[in-house]
């Protein structure tokens, strides 16, 4: 009984070690509420690749180092971004500058169908790379079946956004960062 005491520890202790070593930069942190279910994961991914999000819209994305969690692992769901699971919802955020400031697009999927959520209010509080503060409302596009706002800034650094959505109710909030 000892040995399998004994055993079990070390096997935690070397798992934890390992999950400590191979996150690099990525934190999690996961906690509820009676009236809302947060997630929060900063992650840091960088630029792979372009891909042409709309030919109509303008708009191209940076293809982003980020995990897809389709169940056939092809990546149908992802558009690129960095992905947050917060509960049953799939929050995905892709951030581009541009010569107007960066483009935040903003993806809430629901469910493993992962269904458009297109009635939330979302709002984004960004900690700009001088330590300042901006809150921006984002607007569903129908065609893209996204949420759209424009950061002005065009200062280089990091940018710190914590998204906040509210479902009919229910808080889904996700933090994010992304540079320019």
């Amino acid at each position: 009984m000892k040995l399998l005491k004994i055993s079990f520890v070390v096997v935690g202790s070397v798992g934890l070690i390992f999950l400590g070593a191979c996150s690099g930069s990525n934190q999690a942190a996961n906690s509820e509420n009676k009236s809302a279910s947060t997630t929060q994961i900063t992650s840091k991914t960088e630029n792979t690749a372009k891909n042409n999000h709309s030919e109509n819209d303008g708009h191209s994305h940076n293809q982003n180092n980020a995990q897809s969690h389709s169940e056939d692992g092809k990546g149908e769901h992802s558009h690129g971004g960095q992905i947050i699971e917060s509960g049953q919802y799939h929050l995905e955020l892709i951030a581009e500058p541009k010569d107007d400031g960066n483009h935040l697009d903003f993806y809430i999927k629901k469910g493993d169908k992962h269904d458009t959520v297109s009635n939330a209010k979302v709002t984004a509080q960004i900690q700009l790379p001088d330590g300042s503060q901006k809150s921006l409302s984002l607007t569903y596009e129908a065609k893209e079946q996204h949420y759209h706002a424009v950061v002005s800034q065009k200062t280089a650094g990091e940018y710190k956004a914590a998204i906040l959505s509210d479902i009919n109710g229910e808080k889904v909030n996700g933090r994010f960062t992304f540079k320019r």
